[in-house]
């Protein structure tokens, strides 16, 4: 007579290598971290199916929601190989702040995605402590997001983090572009290093070109590799307001992935052309490095990288003065750049 066949063990989620329990823990330990950027217009808690915002129709005649969606990309990569989490929060909220704000908007809440192989509580709350404090820095509430275990999908160690932001604008405010002219003066404000584009080319000059480790000095850069790759993007929005606030701007762009050479002809009429003078302000010495140590040409480093110029400002000449006042009250450091021309949408280097 046959053995009876044997009891199998239950299998659990935590034996496919999700382990729900240790992951509510994390969302407690950071739930409170998104509680701080929680302002009067929040209506919801952390932890329910979507979150609720009061928008104050009161300060807008006909208030435009405004949105955009971005992540860190391979950034990340430099991060993972540091350890260093806590700055990435503020990288990824600060990029999609000046996504919106050139469209004039002020940002008013932010979610993020957060996925990875197997969640650690550790790591998972310097991110957020990143993503709280940089939300706070410019005035919107973390109202909620998704951190989602998917084991085998990730390496170990390693995680994607993307978000999304909603900021409001009146109509009559929108900054769209359409008012630019040709003699306009081109104001660049300057980047504190790559933001968070170009670093699949960057990692590979340094780390495979140059056989670089993260913690190596570099003579060039005065700094090790790694920290001169992880420098935060640098919120925008302070000096955009006190702009837009004196109506100043007739057009801005954030200069990201494509550089200058793409971003800045999104924001221009047909018709007209940025003519940009190259030797107009002092590119960082991370810029010339990577150039050097890849033979980069020219026309392949203004579409990959900022080059030090992380904001684009088009103002009228006749504003111009009242401007270069302002931002200097402000103790703002700006460049002048170039100006708007006639042609056909394109930036022209000179």
């Amino acid at each position: 007579m046959p053995d009876p066949p044997k009891k199998k063990s239950p299998v659990t989620y935590a034996d496919a290598g999700v382990d729900i329990s240790s992951g509510d823990r994390t969302k407690q330990r950071i739930k409170y971290l998104a509680q701080r950027t929680f302002t009067k217009n929040v209506l919801s808690e952390i932890g329910g199916f979507g979150g609720l915002f009061k928008l104050d129709t009161v300060k807008y005649k006909q208030p435009v929601l405004v949105s955009s969606a971005d992540g860190v990309g391979t950034k990340l990569k430099v991060a993972f190989a540091l350890g260093m989490h806590h700055t990435i929060g503020a990288d990824l909220v600060n990029h999609c702040v000046n996504d919106i704000a050139v469209q004039g908007a002020t940002p008013l809440f932010f979610l993020d995605y957060l996925a990875t192989g197997a969640l650690e509580g550790e790591v998972a709350e310097k991110i957020v402590t990143g993503l709280a404090d940089a939300c706070r820095a410019n005035g919107c509430a973390l109202i909620g997001g998704e951190t989602a275990q998917m084991p085998g999908f990730y390496a170990d160690g390693e995680y994607d983090l993307a978000g999304f932001i909603v900021g409001v604008v009146d109509r009559e405010k929108m900054i769209t572009g359409a008012k630019i002219k040709a003699g306009d003066v081109l104001i660049g404000l300057p980047s504190t290093g790559l933001h968070t584009n170009g670093y699949s080319l960057a990692r590979k000059l340094f780390f495979e070109t140059a056989k670089y480790k993260p913690e190596l000095y570099v003579n060039a850069l005065k700094e090790k590799a790694g920290a001169a790759l992880m420098k935060t993007h640098r919120s925008y929005l302070h000096a955009i307001q006190k702009l837009t606030a004196a109506e100043l701007t007739v057009g801005m762009a954030h200069i990201t992935g494509g550089g200058i050479t793409e971003n800045l002809p999104r924001i221009l009429p047909k018709g007209l052309s940025a003519s940009i003078d190259l030797a107009s302000w002092p590119v960082l010495p991370i810029f010339e490095h990577l150039r050097e140590l890849g033979n980069v040409e020219q026309d392949e480093m203004m579409r990959t990288f900022n080059m030090g110029i992380g904001l684009i400002a088009v103002v009228p000449a006749d504003k111009f003065n009242r401007v270069k006042n302002l931002l200097e009250r402000a103790s703002e450091k700006f460049h002048v750049i170039g100006k708007i021309v006639k042609g056909d949408r394109k930036v022209i280097y000179g």
